[in-house]
């Protein structure tokens, strides 16, 4: 008489597969994207057909190389696992090791592919992209958004197509102006910076006499309500500006009220004549 099944056992073994597939379901989603550019910090795995010898698990060091048998020092930061490959089996045969080495990388680990952010944020530091499509936003949410002393324009520097890159983009425009298209992708190695806010200065006979953010479009009629207007001596319509020249020079001007205040200006408010 055959003996019933042992459905709990069954229930483990299924159990068991299923976590095994789990496990290599994060390397391997980064592995089957072909454009996945590896960076310092992940970890790889090389072999090479018939040469059990040369297979390696390794980390790919801060400046994007490895070490590896025969042939020392690769760098293979930015590369995907197929350039990966193809560069260390070239470095074999140009070096008479192997004739056709047939080289296959796994990605068991991705630590690589971070991106700094510097500046005026509430967390800076690096931060991992965990996923092939991150957008500036997403990083700059993950460090908690711009600090209050942070400026609107975020400048992105980096690499693309092996050329130094630089772009400066201006935030509130990706969700008040449907600019969603200026809402870049980020790739490992890209710096962010926040710089801090321009400011303008207002002194003499003002009631809060001291230095203030720069509001879009802000006249000096709106920077002196900032601060406080005029005192009971001082006259509205009475001000000097010092403002820097291109040449480094110092001008002195006489605004009007609906003139547009410009960064480190300096606003004098005039005691009046009665």
């Amino acid at each position: 008489m055959a003996s019933k099944p042992n459905i709990y056992l069954t229930f483990l073994q299924a159990l068991a597969a299923v976590v095994v597939l789990l496990g290599l379901s994060g390397a391997a989603a980064a592995q089957d994207r072909p454009d996945y550019p590896l960076g310092s910090g992940d970890s790889l795995r090389i072999q090479v057909y018939q040469n059990p010898d040369l297979t390696i698990e390794t980390r790919m060091s801060e400046n994007g190389s490895i070490t590896y048998p025969l042939i020392g020092s690769v760098n293979l930061a930015g590369l995907s696992t197929a350039a990966a490959e193809k560069r260390i089996a070239d470095m074999l045969q140009k070096g008479g090791f192997l004739q056709n080495p047939q080289v296959n990388i796994t990605l068991t680990q991705i630590r690589g592919n971070q991106v700094s952010i510097l500046g005026q944020v509430q967390r800076a530091g690096r931060y991992p992209l965990e996923s092939a499509n991150t957008h500036l936003s997403d990083m700059l949410a993950n460090a908690g958004g711009i600090a209050p002393g942070g400026d609107d324009m975020v400048i992105v520097v980096g690499q693309r197509n092996g050329k130094p890159f630089r772009k400066v983009v201006d935030v509130p425009s990706l969700f008040l102006n449907e600019t969603p298209g200026n809402d870049m992708v980020l790739l490992g190695g890209d710096i962010i910076y926040v710089h801090r806010s321009p400011v303008f200065y207002i002194y003499g006979e003002a009631q809060r006499p001291g230095s203030y953010r720069i509001e879009r479009g802000m006249t000096f009629m709106q920077a002196l309500a900032q601060g406080g207007g005029p005192s009971s001596r001082g006259n509205e319509k009475r001000l000097r500006l010092n403002r820097k020249a291109a040449d480094g020079s110092i001008q002195q001007l006489e605004p009007q009220l609906t003139d547009m205040v410009l960064p480190d200006d300096v606003i004098y408010v005039k005691e009046s004549l009665f």
